[in-house]
């Protein structure tokens, strides 16, 4: 079982980077451009969304946000885009034995953080301070 789930994250690791090729290849479509930005801006942020130390919840977002993410966005890019760009990923992660950082997408996380805590002061400050 330990086995069958390196090699779910290795395929999720090889999508994640094949969707990084894609929203730059022209012939992607713009909605799966748009998408896969998105799903590569989550997947490489060296922030998550939920933080891993939150029990269940840090750990529930990888496991089902990322996957869908992914799944959702391959279904808009054509095939021969997709088999370039998964080629594309499988030289790169050869060479470089890594995955991209994106700060972009590190700073959209740390935005939305920023956002839920100023709307929650705003919200709970009267009543904090009553």
């Amino acid at each position: 079982m330990i086995e069958k789930l390196r090699q779910w994250a290795k395929r999720l690791k090889r999508e994640a980077v094949t969707l990084w090729f894609c929203y730059r290849d022209p012939r992607t479509p713009l909605i799966a451009r748009l998408l896969a930005i998105g799903v590569v801006a989550y997947a490489f942020s060296p922030i998550d969304l939920i933080p891993d130390f939150i029990p269940v919840l840090g750990f529930l977002d990888d496991a089902l946000l990322l996957p869908i993410g992914i799944w959702l966005t391959l279904k808009f890019i054509p095939k021969p885009v997709l088999a370039d760009c998964r080629e594309k990923a499988e030289q790169w992660m050869a060479q470089s034995h890594g995955k991209p950082r994106n700060w972009f997408g590190a700073a959209i996380i740390f935005a939305l953080w920023l956002a839920a805590a100023w709307l929650t002061w705003v919200l709970c400050r009267d009543w904090l301070f009553a």
